[in-house]
């Protein structure tokens, strides 16, 4: 009971015998600070509102009073209740209850935004080296020997990725064996089929050094050695640099490139040597090559779509290439903002429409700034928006799993694009903004469809 406690009818005896049975819970004697209207317990109630607003039961009100060191002398004398369990059922009583939300979880899509900067600058920076050497190599058959060398480095680099990125769930060791084998293979059949092409030996020659690089880069870029990538590239960013106010020479414009070329090898090899003394990890089925395979189509038809592009406003392309890290970014960012959504969400329509809402958000976050720079860069904006939203979305979906609709959409888009451009039955411009915006239309379908259920969320 909170309040004193009530003699038993009777006589004097009975009297009596109830003081003893009550024991330690009546006072003896009322000290000048006794409680006497409450206001006491009041303050401390206010006082500790906060911590007892949560309890579920006045045992953990009591748990806390004991906590904070009063004793029974301070309860009876302070507060005018006779133990501490009578303290903590008036406190109890007197504060409402507050259950607090729990913590919110951490993103677990957070993005790393140095990262994505990082590797949108290091996707743009090898195109210098064309600045470079430019003016050793003529352009028709010997820029068709770069263009078809370094289409096959961009299919095979996707499906390797993919690959290398499948095997690293069995550990980093598996990752950079795939690498090992996967890497040079790709830069030799990417230079077999630019020489193929024909063109002069100097041709020939920026082949194998492109097709090389790119092997490179693509295993630094999965087993995140950014910053080695972004060092061998100093002596290219330099020299580049350094071209409107000196001419380096005919030596210094083909050394610059292959050093360059030379410093992602060695940084490649060191990665790789790290990745492989790596411990083992168990378990784990290799996986078929064939689920890599949509990868490389997909790598391919963008490949076509971005050279398409490149043909009309070659600075478009630099634009395009720029705008994957923040891309990249995005892709981390509609992950976690889908997961925020997921959780907001209570029947999945609503959660369809919201995740609709994000995808949307997100596509015209990437898009919209595009186009000041493709007025900059004299581009049309229609095809260049077009096809970058094209590009996201494929990824996006590629991220979750989802690999031979947008292959097979990217595909299609690019054999028809290339088809027109070849017969020229319609200016390039209009063929490009037909091809994408059909493709980006069937994807973002796509993507609301499949991605706009929970299931690939949770």
């Amino acid at each position: 009971m909170s309040g004193p406690m009530a003699l038993e009818p009777g006589g004097a005896g009975g009297d009596t015998l109830s003081l003893r049975l009550a024991g330690n819970r009546t006072p003896a004697r009322r000290a000048p600070g006794h409680d006497a209207d409450g206001e006491t317990v009041d303050r401390l109630a206010a006082e500790l509102a906060e911590d007892i607003g949560p309890a579920v039961h006045p045992y953990e009100v009591a748990a806390l009073l004991e906590s904070q060191g009063l004793t029974a002398e301070i309860i009876q004398e302070r507060y005018g209740h006779p133990n501490l369990f009578s303290l903590a059922s008036a406190l109890y009583e007197r504060v409402p209850r507050t259950f607090p939300e729990p913590p919110r979880p951490a993103d677990p899509w957070r993005p790393d935004h140095v990262r994505c900067g990082l590797r949108g600058a290091l996707f743009a920076l090898p195109g210098l080296a064309y600045l470079l050497t430019g003016p050793m190599w003529h352009a028709g058959r010997d820029l068709g020997v770069l263009v078809v060398a370094g289409l096959v480095s961009w299919a095979w680099g996707q499906a390797l990725g993919h690959r290398a990125h499948l095997r690293m769930a069995t550990g980093r060791r598996e990752a950079g064996r795939t690498l090992l084998k996967g890497a040079p293979l790709g830069a030799l059949a990417a230079t077999a089929s630019g020489a193929l092409t024909g063109g002069s030996g100097v041709a020939a020659g920026a082949a194998a050094a492109q097709s090389v690089y790119l092997a490179a880069a693509g295993v630094l870029l999965v087993l995140g050695g950014e910053r080695l990538l972004l060092a061998a590239l100093a002596p290219l960013a330099v020299g580049a640099a350094a071209l409107p106010w000196w001419d380096p020479g005919t030596g210094a414009r083909l050394a610059l490139p292959l050093l360059s070329v030379l410093g992602a090898v060695v940084a490649a090899g060191w990665a790789l040597r790290a990745a492989l003394t790596a411990p083992p990890v168990p378990g784990g089925a290799r996986p078929s090559p064939l689920r890599s395979l949509p990868y490389g189509v997909f790598g391919l038809s963008a490949g076509v779509l971005v050279l398409l592009e490149g043909r009309q406003h070659p600075y478009a392309v630099v634009v395009l290439t720029v705008s994957m890290g923040p891309a990249e970014w995005l892709l981390y960012r509609y992950r976690g903002m889908a997961v925020a959504a997921l959780r907001a969400t209570a029947t999945p329509a609503a959660f369809r429409l919201r995740s609709t809402g994000v995808l949307g958000f997100c596509l015209l976050s990437y898009v919209l700034p595009l186009l000041p720079a493709a007025l900059l860069a004299g581009a049309e904006p229609a095809p260049l928006l077009l096809l970058a939203a094209t590009l996201w979305t494929a990824l996006l979906l590629q991220a979750f799993g989802v690999a031979w609709q947008p292959a097979a959409v990217c595909l299609a888009a690019a054999c028809g694009a290339a088809s027109a451009t070849v017969l020229r039955s319609l200016p390039d411009a209009v063929v490009l903004t037909l091809s994408c915006g059909t493709a980006c239309l069937c994807l973002t379908a796509c993507a609301v469809r499949l991605l706009g259920r929970p299931a690939p969320h949770a």
